[in-house]
């Protein structure tokens, strides 16, 4: 069984970040154009602050690539921190620079400062908020991407948008739309500047980012993720810790400043009759037959490969902790940015003394951000999924054990 496995290091204004992905089967294709357009789509929406006006970030592929394919061991990855230029003392490894800048005393409401500071024995803030800091995030958008490229491969899209920022949403329903219309409608939230796909609502969106941005306060919001292409039976409800629906919630939930998470129609199921949220079942035999990794279904999308479709699909793709080969939709609040232009009241944990938190160079609103970050993190967990239930050590024992699967499903 192949497993898939990552890690990340660096700290915001150090030298790098650096990144780990083993488990990527050989023969893959791939660059650092597939992952930096993703980390240009993390870098954009209208909100963000004064370090994108500094960092470019692009990729540099250290191992696990010759010639344009992976081989079969740990893609290595790294990302500059150009701003290091700026801290190379105050960031040093060396014992020599310490105290170059000051010690960060007032924890910031809402951060980890504190209780990191509780927890490492720190006298210095920054040793905390330079590691639970967002830019973090960064890396883990590129080996997402890399994810992603594989996932491509097996006709598996991963996108997302924002449906909420503030009070300013959209009534666009996701759970409603088929592979057709995620992906278009994925397509024109990349064009707006807030990656909403409802135009008038954009506005409403900037404006208020707008207004937040004057006040020096901050917004959170809500952006959903979809997955399309998705084979059934990724996942499993033998374990509690196999649960895909579970994986890919706590994936998400990962994310800096994310505070829920709801898969398909989420909490809303809540407030409904069972009657009127379970995805019921059709069956239609393929006819003419399926060509090989072909789709077809119902009114929101069928089932991958499969005579079995729903005409919903408030389930979001997921039964029992497995797919069952409609479009996964996940949905993510985040709280808005913690660190504030206008301080919040704090205490100094040397003088104990009240004050005024420390501010940090931050964005006013990160939700269009963090949508591509969610991509990121969905993308890891499917294909993590993927290779658990397909294995292989080269694309190419992938491939046929995916075909092999995918034509036996077809016959069910």
């Amino acid at each position: 069984m192949s497993t898939l496995r990552y890690i990340t290091a660096g700290e915001s204004h150090g030298k790098a970040l650096t990144g780990i992905l083993e488990g990527i089967p050989s023969g893959l294709k791939i660059s650092s154009d597939d992952i930096d357009g993703d980390l240009k789509r993390r870098q954009g929406g209208y909100g963000r602050g004064g370090r994108m006006k500094i960092e470019s970030d692009r990729a540099a592929i250290l191992s696990g690539v010759r010639w344009g394919k992976t081989i079969g061991s740990p893609v290595a990855l790294m990302i500059e921190n150009k701003d290091y230029k700026n801290w190379h003392e105050g960031m040093s490894p060396l014992a020599e620079a310490e105290g170059s800048i000051p010690a960060v005393t007032r924890p910031r409401p809402g951060h980890a400062d504190l209780a990191g500071a509780m927890k490492y024995d720190q006298q210095d803030i920054r040793n905390i908020l330079e590691r639970s800091s967002a830019r973090e995030t960064a890396m883990r958008v590129a080996l997402g991407a890399v994810t992603k490229r594989f996932l491509s491969e097996f006709g598996i899209s991963v996108g997302s948008f924002v449906i909420r920022i503030g009070n300013q949403k959209t009534a666009v329903k996701i759970h409603d739309m088929n592979e057709k219309e995620l992906l278009k409608t994925f397509a024109k939230a990349e064009k707006s500047v807030v990656r909403c796909p409802d135009e008038a609502v954009s506005k409403k969106m900037a404006r208020l980012i707008a207004r937040a941005m004057k006040e020096g306060n901050s917004l959170g919001g809500t952006f959903e993720v979809f997955v399309t292409g998705v084979p059934a039976g990724l996942g499993s409800h033998i374990q509690w810790d196999r649960r895909l629906d579970g994986k890919i919630t706590q994936a998400v939930m990962s994310i800096q400043a994310m505070k829920g998470v709801e898969i398909g129609l989420g909490f809303e199921m809540g407030r409904k009759l069972g009657s009127e949220v379970m995805d019921e079942i059709l069956y239609t035999p393929l006819n003419p037959p399926l060509a090989k990794g072909g789709r077809r279904g119902g009114k929101v999308s069928g089932d991958v490969g499969t005579c079995f479709s729903r005409k919903t699909n408030f389930a979001g793709g997921i039964e029992g902790g497995i797919t069952n080969g409609m479009p996964i939709i996940v949905r993510a609040v985040m709280k808005p940015i913690p660190t504030q232009r206008k301080p919040l009241r704090s205490v100094d944990i040397i003088t104990k003394k009240s004050i005024e938190a420390a501010y940090e160079r931050s964005d006013i609103c990160a939700v269009p951000a963090a949508g591509v970050i969610g991509e990121a993190m969905v993308a890891l967990t499917i294909a993590e999924a993927f290779l658990e239930k397909f294995g292989g050590d080269s694309m190419g024992e992938t491939r046929r054990n995916y075909d092999s699967y995918m034509e036996y499903v077809r016959k069910f």
